[in-house]
């Protein structure tokens, strides 16, 4: 509640004046009228000075259909944020990693940082290495080599000296893995520091590195080293480990078909290859699919699933072999297989609608009638369009999302207009085909 300034009555311009009762009543043109008032003006009301910086839309449509005053429009009066000053970051201490050091800033107790998971798991076993020597080195260390180690996984560097020959130096480890800062650019060593002719300077020993290895020189021309699969091989693979998981091949299509709808998905495919220990690219999945999907249709039905895995019992030829796999990829394949998803996807989401509606209408005999009611303070007409019905249903208590109303209209009555749907057939649609539509099919 807000404490009440001044009561409704007819209040007076200007400053605040005490009558007592042998004084004169206030003249009409003292008082305070509606032209006074006006958006980016001052008012003078009992002494105090009003600004007024905004109208509602019933005082502006008033103002300008009774008065023929256009009030200007509204006035930002917010204060600007108060800028809060932050704190400088605190240099790093140099023990541990930055986010070690940067958690003690944050908190008294400080928690271990959090590692990227997705990361280690990704580039594991990922190490990029570089053959390096002393920047202006004195004569003693010229002929001193080393091998810097990145790993990709968690962004360590490791280096040590590999033994030699006649050296006189006791070589081996030069720098434990770990993370360092570069102190050439003051920042952790990352990957683009690292490259042969770069020059980096960890703990005051400035290194340049010379070479790198095969490994190395790949994943800088191709941004990343992928693991080569032998696809044939996969495939075989595949097929008897499928034997091997159970003696029933409806038992394996189950298990790669995830929505049980009777067909396999580029995604369910995918999903199912990497339970099974395979890191395939989009592209490897894509071929393999392929070679199961015999109509080229963009999903694998069981039929399908069962000729690629089985092999015929009689045959007209003599150790009959199942076709190679083609590993060339298909753009127009590709492309079939992610229109199918989109549509399972959507028959999924049509499902899931009409069902949840349906459910509201049969197994509560009272929504016809509310419906009904709410239907007739909508409009007068046999008809209404599929926004009036998600009003309705909101209006009763139940709130779906718009576009589930829509694809209700358009699966029960598909002959039939959205924006002009015959309500009663819709209703009783909706509740003679509820037994009909299956929870999965």
């Amino acid at each position: 509640n807000f404490p009440i300034f001044f009561r409704r009555s007819k209040l007076s311009k200007g400053p605040a004046t005490v009558h007592g009762p042998f004084n004169h009543a206030g003249q009409k043109e003292a008082h305070a009228k509606a032209e006074d008032f006006g958006v980016a003006e001052v008012v003078e009301l009992l002494g105090q000075n009003f600004f007024i910086y905004d109208a509602d839309d019933f005082t502006r449509q008033y103002f300008s259909e009774e008065l023929g005053i256009s009030l200007q429009p509204a006035v930002d009066v917010r204060l600007p944020e108060r800028a809060v000053p932050r704190p400088a970051t605190p240099p790093y201490t140099g023990y541990g990693t930055w986010e070690d050091s940067l958690g003690s800033v944050h908190a008294l107790m400080p928690k271990p940082p959090k590692r990227d998971m997705v990361k280690l798991f990704a580039k594991a076993g990922q190490v990029l290495r570089f053959t390096a020597q002393f920047y202006n080195a004195k004569p003693e260390d010229q002929d001193r080599l080393f091998v810097v180690n990145f790993n990709l996984s968690d962004d360590t560097l490791g280096i040590h000296e590999p033994p030699q020959r006649n050296l006189g130096i006791v070589t081996g480890r030069f720098l434990e893995k770990g993370i360092h800062v570069n102190q050439m650019t003051g920042q952790l060593f990352q990957q683009s520091d690292l490259y042969p002719g770069a020059i980096i300077k960890v703990y005051n020993r400035e290194l340049e590195l010379i070479d790198c290895d095969e490994y190395t020189r790949k994943h800088m021309e191709t941004g990343g080293v992928k693991r080569q699969y032998d696809l044939q091989a996969v495939l075989e693979k595949l097929r008897e480990g499928m034997r091997q998981q159970s003696p029933l091949v409806s038992d394996i299509f189950r298990k790669f078909d995830a929505d049980k709808d009777g067909v396999i998905t580029y995604r369910e495919f995918s999903d199912a290859l990497q339970k099974w220990g395979y890191q395939l690219t989009d592209e490897e999945t894509l071929v393999i699919m392929k070679h199961f999907d015999t109509r080229q249709d963009g999903q694998i039905s069981y039929n399908e699933f069962c000729d690629a895995l089985l092999d015929e019992d009689y045959t007209q030829h003599m150790l009959k072999t199942k076709p190679a796999l083609k590993q060339e990829f298909d753009v127009a394949y590709a492309d079939r297989a992610a229109a199918r998803s989109e549509e399972r996807q959507e028959t999924e989401k049509v499902r899931a609608a009409v069902r949840s509606i349906g459910e509201v209408l049969y197994k509560q005999n009272r929504m016809f009638f509310k419906l009904f009611k709410e239907f007739a303070h909508i409009t007068h007409h046999e008809t209404v369009t599929w926004q009036q019905i998600h009003q309705a249903l909101k209006e009763t208590g139940h709130l779906f999302d718009p576009e589930d109303v829509y694809r209700t209209v358009v699966h029960i009555m598909p002959n039939v207009d959205p924006d002009n749907v015959p309500y009663v057939h819709f209703l009783k649609a909706i509740v003679t085909s509820f037994h009909d539509l299956s929870a999965t099919r």
